[in-house]
């Protein structure tokens, strides 16, 4: 099929015309949400998307909603021109980039909230911010109405969070999970990584680093979680510029914190590095 021209779209009642036009067709939309600012991790997602269905969708869109008082919706990197031409080379079929207002009118008044599962890691620390996530996850499904969506395993608590919605809601949309993306080095692939000057960039390879600690740790027969965490909290410290937030063991499934390792579980922590918060998480089998 000859790839015709990448559809810019910014309005909702287009994009929900365009999808019913595919639904028509019998084509299968899969489906990338964004907030821009495009590295490489963002290209496997939407190259996983073209394998998995006939129709790709992108969306991008900086979520206020997602950003705390004190968080940087304001500095959040963009730029669109270098995003769209990134997705034209990867023969997306649409790109949907609403405005803030066409997203949430002002009378807009609506949210969606998993409970349980935000309440640690990442929830802890940003009140709010699935609520965001979840509520703007949802509109984006329901204007584009996607057969599959993509998620990459870094923002992990963010994909067992949808899976969960997805399931609460009954909606009929497989969720696909892409491994982390990292840069050689080790480092996963994300937009905030743009804040680290030279030096920090250094430091910031303490989080994948600290993980390997972690996994060779347990390898090694330590079962008591505080006892790692230790251990990579001292190596965290021992790179200038950073600030652990925290760094958890919690159960792959419900995201309950574990004590002593016997099982799979997930080692999930978030570090500042200068004024960059980074995120990682690792799978650790004893």
């Amino acid at each position: 099929i000859r790839f015709i021209k990448m559809e810019i779209v910014k309005e909702i009642s287009k994009m929900k015309e365009i999808s019913k036009f595919w639904k028509r067709q019998g084509y299968k939309i899969a489906f990338v949400p964004t907030m821009g600012f495009l590295h490489g991790a963002h290209l496997a997602l939407v190259k996983k998307a073209k394998e998995l269905g006939d129709k790709t969708v992108v969306s991008i869109f900086v979520n206020p909603l997602q950003f705390g008082p004190k968080e940087d919706f304001r500095e959040y990197p963009r730029d669109l021109e270098r995003d769209l031409a990134l997705l034209e080379k990867e023969k997306v079929d649409a790109v949907f980039i609403p405005e803030t207002e066409e997203m949430y009118p002002p009378d807009f008044q609506t949210y969606v909230e998993v409970t349980k599962l935000t309440t640690g890691l990442c929830g802890a620390f940003r009140p709010g911010h699935f609520k965001g996530v979840t509520t703007v996850v949802l509109k984006l499904f329901n204007i584009i109405n996607p057969d599959i969506a993509i998620f990459g395993e870094k923002d992990y608590q963010q994909l067992q969070v949808i899976k969960q919605m997805i399931k609460d809601l009954n909606l009929d949309i497989e969720i696909v999970a892409h491994p982390t993306v990292r840069e050689k080095d080790g480092l996963a692939m994300s937009s905030r990584n743009i804040y680290l000057s030279s030096a920090e960039r250094e430091s910031a390879i303490s989080l994948y680093k600290a993980l390997l600690l972690a996994q060779k740790l347990v390898k090694e027969g330590e079962k008591d979680s505080q006892k790692i965490k230790e251990e990579m909290e001292k190596f965290i410290y021992s790179f200038p510029f950073t600030k652990v937030q925290y760094i958890e063991f919690v159960d792959p499934q419900t995201l309950d914190p574990i004590d002593k390792i016997n099982k799979p579980v997930l080692c999930a922590l978030a570090v500042y590095v200068g004024k960059a918060r980074l995120i990682d998480n690792m799978l650790i089998t004893p």
